[in-house]
This record gives C-alpha cells, structure tokens and sequence, in this order.
C-alpha cells in the first residue's frame, strides 16, 4: 500500500505521467485527485493504465456531477475512480464542462466504463462522444429532464404519468 503524500514517490510519478493536463491535484485524506480538462481525458486515461509504474488497470466508477451553485466554474462534472491492482492505490480524475458540453467515452479504453457512462448520460444528460451504445437505462427513452440535476424539480415533471408534478417551463 502507498503512501499518498505531496512527496511520496507515486504522487510523484503521477505528476509526471499526467504532466501539463494536470490543472489542479489535491490530497485529502490519503487519496489524490486530479483535475484535467476535457481535451486531455484519453491521453491521461491512457497513460496511467499502460505506464508500467502506475498501472491504473481497474476502473471503480464514472460518476456524473451537477455543481449548479456551487461555484463559478463550469456546471457539469464527471468523475472516473481509478485502482491499480499491482501497486493498491486509488486516483481520482476529475473533468468540469459547461452544461451541453459533450466528453469522450472511456469505453475503449476500460470496458468497465460502459455502463456507468449510460447512468451518467441518463441522470444528468452528459453526452460521451464515441460511446458504443448511448442510451437511457434507468428511464423511459421518452423521459423529460435528467432526475439528478440540481434544477430538476423534486416532484418531477407532469406528464402522462405523473399528474402532481410541475409544469415545464418552455425554454
């Protein structure tokens, strides 16, 4: 098991494989997280799963994030929980993109991706450009909104099912 500190020596190694993508890192708790742009999510997921020192060769989770109100940055979020089996530790990368943005699919690179990426898209509507098979799981193809999202109301919708929800507002 690693120590995960500013100067452990994986931090550091990760700081060199994840190079000038990296925009922030932080350290809390013994897991290290870094936060890369959109552009860069391929190069870097590539990198730490085939680097030899690192080997990041478990994906954990994708997760979606809405930070509407939070802070200034952009609305949308998506996370991916990396493990290497080889060496036990975690990272976390982080990707921020404004709302209607779209992020390339992991799914070639980790299969593991694939359905976590469908939950993020079903939930909070971020589209994953090159995902083999994009579509809803949790909800009716139909469905009005994304349930996760922070704007969504918490009676839903009123539709054809759901009488007692709110009126969509016309955009």
């Amino acid at each position: 098991m690693y120590d995960i500190s500013e100067d452990s020596h994986i931090v550091q190694l990760l700081k060199k494989v994840v190079g000038t993508a990296a925009l922030s890192h932080t350290i809390h708790r013994g897991e290290l997280t870094f936060e890369i742009g959109k552009d860069d999510l391929l190069d870097v997921c590539n990198a730490v799963k085939s680097d030899e020192s690192i080997k990041l060769d478990f994906l954990h989770d994708v997760v979606g994030m809405d930070y509407l109100d939070l802070d200034d940055g952009p609305r949308m979020g998506v996370i991916y929980h990396l493990y290497s089996i080889q060496n036990a530790f975690n990272l976390r990368l982080k990707v921020r993109l404004d709302d209607g943005e779209h992020i390339p699919s992991v799914t070639g690179i980790w299969r593991a991706a694939d359905w976590a990426e469908r939950e993020a898209y079903d939930l909070y509507g971020i589209v994953f450009d090159g995902h083999p098979d994009l579509r809803r799981i949790y909800l009716a193809p139909d469905w009005v909104g994304y349930p996760l999202r922070k704007d969504y109301p918490l009676k839903g919708y009123k539709d054809e099912y759901n009488p007692f929800g709110e009126e969509k507002e016309d955009e």
